[in-house]
């Protein structure tokens, strides 16, 4: 049995919750986790999982094992990468997590940047507008407008500003809002945004007010993608308030209109957000390095389109 590698993968069912889940991420057939785990067991000669037909359940000792075994299994990683690679430039495979918008017009298109400085990683972008678990998905950071989780490091990266626009032709037939006000008095269409994870619908903010613009608004489309989010507001279907960097290309195009300029809600803050035992790998510490210096300098050019 190689032992590592079953430690590797007894933490990838401790962290993803079953069998099954540790396979696909492992990309490895389910049998051969199952093999490791009970070839682990043996050599350790306790029990690491209480297993039942619908639960999978990590014991006291497997508990123990999983603490002790992650850490040093961070630091051999990085020890490795720094050993294959150089500290200068590290190898192998990153995963990050971000919403759609974000991925294709912040991220994909100053990717060439990255791979030229650091041509020995290998990138897999998750791309979803839904809040995944890191750790049990094997995540190595995410890309996210909160950084309240205690059990991450979060890193302030970037300020999103703000757009409220419509299409030409949308505003030609319902007319043009001079103010926040006119959203619900003349019952303006608004294309929602509702949260994949609660199915509420986010409500519209404005500088002028304290109060949000929510449920007296007519949304007669909800999406919960962002690219979907301006898609739909270029096909006319209704009002969106959506980041600047996602409308400002449609805006040029003339596809879309800004409106209510003067009230926008201050930038959204976002963040960088990993799990606090890979802040030592060196594949990591490249990322963080590179966006950290890349992202507010791309917003700021996708806010003069």
């Amino acid at each position: 049995m190689d032992h590592l590698l079953a430690m590797r993968v007894f933490g990838r069912v401790v962290e993803t919750g079953g069998f099954a889940k540790a396979a696909d991420g492992l990309r490895l057939p389910k049998s051969t986790v199952t093999k490791l785990v009970q070839g682990l067991e043996a050599q350790l000669g306790v029990r690491l999982f209480e297993r039942t037909t619908r639960r999978v359940t990590v014991t006291a000792e497997g508990a123990a094992y999983y603490e002790r075994t992650r850490h040093w299994l961070a630091e051999l990683d990085d020890f490795e990468t720094t050993l294959a690679g150089g500290r200068s430039s590290p190898v192998g495979t990153l995963r990050i997590d971000t919403g759609g918008s974000v991925a294709a017009g912040l991220i994909l298109p100053e990717l060439p940047s990255f791979r030229e400085r650091y041509p020995g990683i290998q990138l897999q972008v998750g791309v979803s507008d839904r809040t995944l678990d890191l750790i049990g998905e094997g995540i190595d950071c995410a890309i996210r407008s909160t950084g309240d989780n205690p059990n991450l490091v979060t890193r302030h990266i970037a300020d999103f500003p703000w757009s409220t626009c419509a299409s030409p032709a949308y505003l030609e037939r319902r007319g043009v809002p001079q103010h926040p006000d006119d959203l619900v008095r003349d019952r303006h269409d608004v294309i929602g945004y509702f949260s994949a994870r609660t199915g509420r619908r986010l409500a519209l903010q404005f500088s002028d007010r304290p109060r949000e613009i929510g449920d007296e608004l007519i949304a007669p489309v909800e999406v919960n993608e962002s690219n979907a989010h301006t898609a739909a507001a270029v096909a006319g279907l209704g009002i969106a308030q959506t980041f600047t960097f996602a409308a400002a290309p449609h805006i040029a195009r003339g596809e879309l209109v800004p409106l209510l300029t003067d009230w926008q809600p201050a930038p959204l803050a976002v963040y960088l957000v990993y799990p606090s035992e890979r802040r030592h790998n060196a594949r990591l510490r490249a990322f963080v390095e590179w966006i950290t210096e890349t992202l507010p300098r791309r917003v700021a050019q996708t806010a003069t389109l």
